[in-house]
């Protein structure tokens, strides 16, 4: 397990240390122990063997056994440094967001070398977005944090916690790589205006990074309902991006209200499929127009379709079949007809439930997304992009042929937990593994069907 692993480790990591390399290293010159590459990349082990506690971190990380068998792997890690040792060089690097350019060059790099190729949805990339808690406090540890009050009125109290919006690449064959994150930064915002940075500030300024990102490629957004307005769809045509917006049933009024006008009077745009043991009813408007802004000066068009879906399903702890039934609604950013309407909607559109797993994996299984490993804003940024980073190489690793076969009987928290027990567990074979390393091997994904 080891040997394959160091395989694709040495495929991945030196364009990435070499990018880490370049980020301007704050401390003096003559007084530091660890070269700043270094440091970078023990935080990012952190992450990759889900040791994700500085405590934790110091205790376990600093057995014998473990070293050794660690400098077969990173031969970078001559020993293994302190954990606030890395927090204080996070504290001071003065743009902490290069640890994520160096992540985002990584991701253009193997979009260069076409390792996405055969595994894009109908040859475009699709862009999951949505936001999350990182983690909440009573009292503000930092000017950069969001404010709100919580509890039963005329008991509230004010809360402050950090929030991030995050965008992930999803592709066809079950992989889900991070892109970019922006954390919501309330510093410029006065206190007497009572105005805070929000998910949709947050998202224009996202955007940019992801069209510097992807800046010719085919491109399709999926969002939640928040992002159903004006400026977000103006975004999207500016950057010539394909979306689905969820289209609450509390939202843009006028838009239902010429939507299921619309449905009335052309009553053969409907079309009906099973999808599993489900039955779906599928009805669309084209054409939609959107006013917004001063006045409505402002027209948006787009097509609004809505999914009707029923099916039949065992209760819990009961023998009973009970019949289900659900809707959903969605904008469209390309004319929707009774060819496309299936992928569109229930495989494009519903991609974005995967961020939400996403997220749920790095908060549950391991990546402590909601762990306060400081209380430094500018350090807790810097652990963030390591830890994006770390999902981002695990990610690449557990869909990689050389170790699929091992993944899929183990599981992907069980494949992790092993390693890192093999790791710290008895001292490896060097030369076997080195000899392994030397062996020119191509690097593939596994495809689809594999998972």
């Amino acid at each position: 397990m080891v040997e394959r692993t160091t395989v694709i480790f040495k495929q991945i990591l030196p364009p990435l240390l070499k990018k880490l390399s370049k980020i301007p290293d704050p401390r003096q010159t003559g007084k530091i122990k660890y070269e700043m590459t270094v440091l970078l990349l023990y935080g990012i082990i952190m992450f990759l063997l889900q040791v994700s506690s500085r405590r934790r971190t110091n205790r376990e990380m600093t057995n014998p056994i473990f070293i050794e068998n660690l400098k077969i792997t990173f031969p970078e890690l001559e020993t293994i440094p302190h954990a606030d040792t890395l927090a204080r060089l996070l504290e001071d690097i003065e743009d902490v967001e290069q640890i994520q350019e160096c992540m985002i060059e990584l991701l253009k790099d193997l979009i260069r070398r076409k390792k996405f190729k055969n595994y894009l949805c109908k040859h475009q990339y699709v862009i999951a977005i949505d936001g999350t808690q990182k983690y909440s406090r009573d009292y503000r540890w930092s000017e950069h944090c969001l404010e709100r009050h919580v509890g039963k009125e005329g008991e509230k109290h004010a809360q402050y916690y950090a929030y991030v919006l995050e965008a992930v690449l999803i592709l066809d064959n079950g992989i889900i790589l991070p892109v970019a994150s922006e954390l919501l930064d309330n510093k410029g915002y006065g206190s007497e205006t009572n105005k805070q940075d929000c998910e949709r500030k947050a998202f224009y300024r996202i955007a940019k990074k992801i069209k510097s990102i992807f800046p010719k490629s085919r491109l399709s957004i999926v969002v939640d309902g928040l992002y159903a307005c004006g400026p977000v769809i103006r975004i999207c045509k500016q950057y010539n991006w394909d979306y689905m917006i969820v289209l609450k049933d509390n939202c843009l009024k006028e838009v239902w209200e010429d939507a299921e006008g619309i449905m009335k009077l052309e009553s053969e745009n409907c079309y009906e499929c099973d999808w599993g043991n489900r039955h779906q009813e599928y009805r669309w408007a084209n054409d939609v127009a959107y006013y917004y802004g001063q006045n409505g000066r402002n027209k948006e068009t787009f097509d609004v379709v809505i999914c009707d879906e029923e099916w039949d399903e065992v209760k819990r702890n009961s023998d009973e079949i009970e019949h289900k039934k659900t809707r959903y609604a969605w904008i469209s950013g390309k004319t929707i007809n009774k060819y496309n309407i299936f992928y569109r909607c229930t495989e494009m559109a519903r991609y974005r439930w995967k961020i939400e797993n996403n997220i749920l994996e790095e908060k549950h299984y391991g990546y402590e997304y909601e762990h306060c490993l400081s209380y430094n804003w500018n350090a807790m940024k810097g652990y963030h992009y390591l830890m994006k980073i770390a999902h981002f190489i695990n990610e690449l690793l557990v869909h990689s042929e050389l170790v699929a076969e091992m993944v899929k009987e183990r599981g992907v928290q069980q494949f992790i937990k092993d390693l890192y027990e093999a790791l710290k567990g008895a001292v490896l074979d060097k030369e076997g593994i080195q000899a392994a390393i030397s062996k020119k091997r191509q690097w593939r994904l596994v495809p689809s069907e594999f998972m």
